[in-house]
């Protein structure tokens, strides 16, 4: 089966989880969210899609992912987010087949939920 951007999160799993910094600051990475996660952890989602036209076949696929860094206090919140951006922005990565072309940190906001602080990144990932 050709994978395609719905499998993008597959490979922001596999960049984040193999990188020794970000699991060394987390006790968890997973998708979409865990109602049972352990401070400090993260979750990453899509949250948007584009395809590039193209007369014949399928375009080059692009996903937005957001990935959401969750920390017990605020420094090591800004720390952990730095950690994942270092991590996933401006690499090329390569999983079962599913290339990543590019990763690109669009935008970010912080915030704060259920004793959390949060550090939200969007990253532009051309699959």
């Amino acid at each position: 089966m050709n994978k395609s951007v719905l499998s993008a999160g597959k490979i922001i799993s596999h960049v984040l989880k193999t990188n020794t910094e970000v699991q060394s600051r987390v006790t968890d990475i997973f998708p979409i969210m865990n109602n049972k996660a352990t401070l400090p952890y993260v979750y990453y989602r899509r949250v948007g899609y584009s395809q590039d036209s193209q007369k014949i076949g399928r375009g080059a696929d692009t996903a937005l992912i957001q990935v959401v860094c969750c920390t017990a206090d605020y420094e090591s919140g800004v720390d952990l987010a730095e950690t994942v951006r270092n991590a996933l922005d401006h690499q090329q990565a390569e999983l079962d087949g599913l290339v990543m072309r590019s990763c690109k940190l669009t935008e970010s906001d912080e915030s704060w939920s259920n004793d959390a602080f949060i550090q939200n990144l969007i990253f532009m990932v051309k699959i």
